[in-house]
């Protein structure tokens, strides 16, 4: 399904600019760091992170979606090592310090606990886990995500699934969108921001 929607058009999907979290809180932005984001479509958040001085790891299962990501690399002059892999294939022994996964909600709750428990296996103790999403609110606006409330993150849900890391940021909150034609209008968010222990 989403190398047919990347493929389907010339256009950045979700605009070529960095999500509002990342762009808006400069904190989370490590220079020198490694930083792992997955599932990360056409690069427009690993390319900002990268060209801001981390060196970034990325993956997609799209092809077209990680040929744009490099394109993108290219025309910000800088680099990132995108790649084209499931998250059934990738390998979640590599260690980084930070891992980013910004509208990853394309999975149900039995598969998302096993996509917390590879992210959390991909970073080194005292690393960092940014999360990005949608809440169940967000169900029936038309304005991005999937049309599956339990697909949706909640404040609990986070603190439970990631119980005994320390967490620097929690927020939910409603927010005007606009990257490319994929989230256009409201969004009912949440950030979550944790460190491994």
């Amino acid at each position: 399904m989403w190398e047919e929607r990347y493929a389907a058009g010339d256009d950045f999907l979700f605009g070529a600019a960095p999500s509002h979290l990342l762009d808006e809180n400069p904190w989370l932005i490590r220079p020198g760091q490694s930083a792992l984001c997955v599932a990360d479509g056409e690069g427009r958040n690993g390319v900002y992170l990268a060209r801001k001085g981390m060196t970034v790891t990325s993956f997609d299962l799209s092809p077209t979606a990680v040929r744009r990501a490099e394109t993108l690399a290219a025309a910000e002059e800088t680099s990132l090592e995108a790649q084209v892999s499931t998250w059934e294939d990738w390998d979640w022994s590599r260690q980084f310090d930070n891992v980013f996964a910004i509208f990853i909600q394309f999975a149900g709750p039995q598969e998302r606990r096993i996509h917390f428990a590879d992210m959390a296996r991909a970073l080194r103790s005292g690393g960092r886990l940014v999360l990005h999403g949608y809440r169940p609110e967000q169900i029936g606006r038309g304005t991005g995500g999937p049309p599956h409330a339990e697909n949706m993150y909640t404040a609990e849900l986070l603190q439970d699934a990631f119980a005994g890391w320390s967490v620097e940021r929690c927020a939910s909150y409603e927010r005007a969108q606009s990257s490319g034609s994929g989230h256009v209008g409201m969004g009912a968010l949440i950030d979550f921001v944790a460190v491994k222990p």
